[in-house]
């Protein structure tokens, strides 16, 4: 048996009353986390969902949430997590395009889904324990015919530049990361996970995720992010893990309230959705004394986690994505798919069992994105002469400014060495004499104060002229992703428009 709930009921038969999930008030043991996934995948058996029907769900982080995503599994369904931020008609096009036969959604989005498809509403009580919607169905048997090679999940990338991308997800795909992440992070037991970001992305359910379930371990959920409430639960749940995106970490590290908590039992953290400043990797060992920052690269199509700082190289590798995984190849290839030797910066490509096969429904996006049996990742690295992995761009984000390449990241790496600056992001905007020119839009700290002469002496003192940023834009926050990569694509439509 591959399915998801297969773990489960295995540590409910030998340790029925081990806890399992934290939810609020809410403490869900093995046992009832078994039974609850049995009386879930009862009523989608009753809702006539089986083998390869598509269960979509609009929900925020809750037990109910991953209760149901262990249900689909176990009736042989596709889970199918949706952004929950998302318009309309884009959750209108991901239904559609992954032929769903069922949406669960939380309450409060009922404005935003009715009508879209068939749909069942979860309210408080069914998020805190989804026997509320199942209702009195008795637990069925797991489904048998699942092979390691059939889909568990569909994720649907963000679409930066065009319609979003079905990633296709097998249990292979997923069991393989498990594997993985346990032997780099030495997951066990023992552990108990920060779960803060959205459970529809990666970065949550798989970086390291469920592989603390699969250990025996158990999730604190959170439904939102708030600062104070994640200090409060590191000391009083004795978490030892979490997954925290950039800003995430930024705000922890600047809550004024953070010296009061003790949080002697966090162990590590990996970031996520973008190279993390060096000074907040630096920083994280004054807020947490015994924890490690492990910075790491993925992205959807490899369920994440790729790469992973090794311990005790952080210091000496610093701004580095760390080493690839056991099962993961990392290499680095130009534009016709040839290998780059270690210090060249080229294309960051992929292979190993847990890479995607490919795009639901597109086989031309699929091709697209393989050399041979390497996934194209799209963005910009480099590997140095010991296999670390240093990031210098999304493709897309690469500037072009009379004909020289800018890495974005390298001039934003320059910025945050201000101490005047919380937050930046470098973007090309159209210029008529060099084509385009970089473009710095920086949050200033609380209280600091910053104006272009300074960013521009700052800079030229550090970079080539023709890197430094020819204007200065001022903001109070950044817009991010719920993996906390900052969307760039936003702001240069926004500062186009302004012309």
């Amino acid at each position: 048996m591959v399915n998801l709930s297969a773990f489960i009921r295995y540590h409910a038969l030998r340790e029925p009353s081990r806890l399992a999930l934290v939810y609020g008030a809410e403490r869900v043991t093995y046992g009832a986390f078994d039974d609850r996934i049995g009386r879930v995948a009862g009523w989608l058996a009753a809702q006539g969902i089986g083998p390869g029907d598509v269960v979509a769900a609009v929900m925020k982080n809750s037990a109910a949430f991953l209760e149901a995503a262990f249900a689909a599994s176990h009736v042989g369904a596709v889970f199918l997590p949706i952004n929950y931020r998302l318009a309309r008609d884009e959750i209108a096009y991901i239904l559609g395009n992954a032929e769903a036969k069922l949406l669960l959604a939380d309450e409060e989005f009922r404005a935003t889904v009715e009508g879209l498809t068939r749909v069942e509403y979860l309210n408080d009580a069914a998020q805190r324990d989804s026997r509320a919607l199942a209702g009195h169905d008795r637990p069925i048997p797991a489904c048998e015919v699942q092979s390691p090679s059939d889909l568990f999940r569909l994720m649907y990338t963000s679409g930066t530049t065009d319609r979003p991308k079905g990633v296709m997800h097998s249990y292979e795909n997923f069991y393989w990361k498990c594997m993985d992440h346990v032997m780099a992070l030495g997951l066990s037991a023992d552990d108990r996970l920060l779960v803060v970001g959205p459970l529809y992305h990666v970065g949550a359910f798989d970086l390291p995720g469920v592989a603390v379930l699969w250990v025996g371990g158990a999730l604190c959920l959170h439904r939102d992010f708030d600062a104070a409430r994640v200090l409060a639960s590191v000391q009083d749940e004795q978490l030892t893990c979490a997954w925290l995106a950039p800003v995430m970490l930024g705000q922890l590290l600047v809550h004024e309230g953070r010296g009061r908590y003790d949080l002697s039992s966090l162990r590590w953290t990996i970031g996520g959705g973008e190279r993390t400043p060096e000074g907040r990797i630096r920083a994280f060992t004054g807020l947490f004394p015994k924890a490690r920052y492990i910075d790491g690269y993925g992205l959807t199509e490899s369920c994440s986690g790729d790469t992973l700082m090794v311990a005790g190289r952080e210091i000496e590798k610093i701004g580095s994505t760390g080493r690839a995984l056991a099962h993961v190849e990392v290499e680095i290839r130009d534009e016709a798919g040839q290998r780059l030797k270690a210090g060249q910066a080229g294309e960051i490509c992929l292979r190993g069992p847990k890479v995607t096969k490919g795009y639901w429904k597109d086989p031309e996006k699929t091709r697209a994105s393989f050399f041979g049996d390497w996934f194209r990742t799209g963005d910009v690295g480099y590997l140095d002469k010991d296999g670390f992995l240093f990031l210098t761009d999304r493709k897309k984000d690469m500037i072009i400014s009379g004909g020289e390449n800018i890495a974005s990241s390298e001039v934003e790496r320059v910025i945050y060495q201000m101490p005047e600056v919380q937050d930046v992001a470098v973007i090309g905007l159209p210029d008529e004499r060099w084509g385009e020119r970089p473009v710095a839009i920086v949050v200033p700290k609380p209280g600091a104060t910053l104006d272009f002469a300074a960013l521009e002496t700052h800079c030229r003192a550090h970079l080539a002229g023709f890197k430094v940023p020819a204007a200065l834009h001022l903001r109070a926050t950044l817009p991010r992703n719920p993996s906390g990569k900052i969307l760039k694509r936003v702001l240069r439509t926004e500062f186009e428009k302004l012309g």
